[in-house]
């Protein structure tokens, strides 16, 4: 939960991470060692599924230097879990950025801790949940496109992949209104204080149908001059086009993890 200071929206307002998240200034030579599936690949720049005990490792102490730098408390380790995929964003070699989405399940989602009721509600509804977490992105890469794409990937996954109906984030307060306006996120309940962080959190919500529809209308409209109407973030996305690509190899690929 913290700034992405190089990251503006059109109020001005700094783009901000995901639930337990931090930037950083200063990079370290975290390589990212050997990643099971390279998902985008444009020139220098790629995203993977992190699927090894080594790529987890480099994810943390991205990770874990954010939370340092940022004076958050705890210390976070990525497990093998199933109901958790990690994603991970390199630049020339370099760990850049990292979020982390967590499928729900009987055992729940790390939400679970301080915002049940409000999660209960929708599971009762018939809402299949999936939450966005430890997103961490070094700002020295100063693009909102590569920020966009690792958020888009999270989406497809989530929603193509493993069929949810919502994503959920817990976000601290003074970065609320960033995901209201740029993702259509809206608030679930009450501010409460996150233990994992020791800070104060509100749990957001947006539908995947909402996402998807807002994908569809502007995805991949970004230009290079700026000229775009849209003052969401979804211009920074695939287009649909792109996003269709990405979907199927992605679907190969869970196909092929599975036989």
């Amino acid at each position: 939960m913290a700034t992405f200071d190089d990251f503006k929206d059109p109020e001005g307002e700094s783009a901000v991470s995901l639930s337990d998240a931090h930037d950083f200034n200063d990079r370290d030579n975290i390589t990212p060692s050997q990643y099971e599936d390279v998902i985008v690949n444009h020139d220098s720049y790629g995203i993977r599924l992190t699927d090894t005990a080594d790529g987890r490792n480099s994810a943390s102490m991205l990770i874990n230097k954010m939370y340092a730098w940022r004076g958050y408390a705890g210390t976070h380790q990525l497990s093998d879990d199933p109901n958790r995929i990690t994603l991970t964003a390199t630049d020339k070699g370099e760990v850049v950025g990292t979020l982390t989405i967590g499928i729900d399940s009987p055992i729940g989602l790390m939400a679970d801790q301080i915002f049940k009721e409000e999660l209960d509600f929708h599971r009762n509804k018939g809402a299949r949940l999936c939450e966005f977490t430890k997103l961490a992105f070094d700002p020295s890469v100063r693009s909102k496109t590569s920020l966009a794409n690792l958020f888009h990937l999270a989406v497809i996954y989530g929603r193509d992949i493993h069929k949810c109906t919502d994503i959920v984030i817990e976000v601290n307060p003074r970065h609320r209104r960033f995901y209201e306006r740029m993702l259509g996120f809206k608030q679930e309940g009450d501010l409460k204080i996150n233990p994992r962080v020791d800070a104060p959190a509100y749990l957001l919500r947006v539908n995947l149908e909402f996402v998807t529809e807002q994908i569809e209308k502007f995805g991949g409209t970004f230009t290079a001059d700026n000229n775009v109407t849209e003052r969401s973030f979804y211009p920074y996305f695939f287009s649909p086009r792109e996003e269709m690509g990405i979907r199927n190899r992605l679907l190969r690929m869970d196909d092929q993890h599975a036989g």
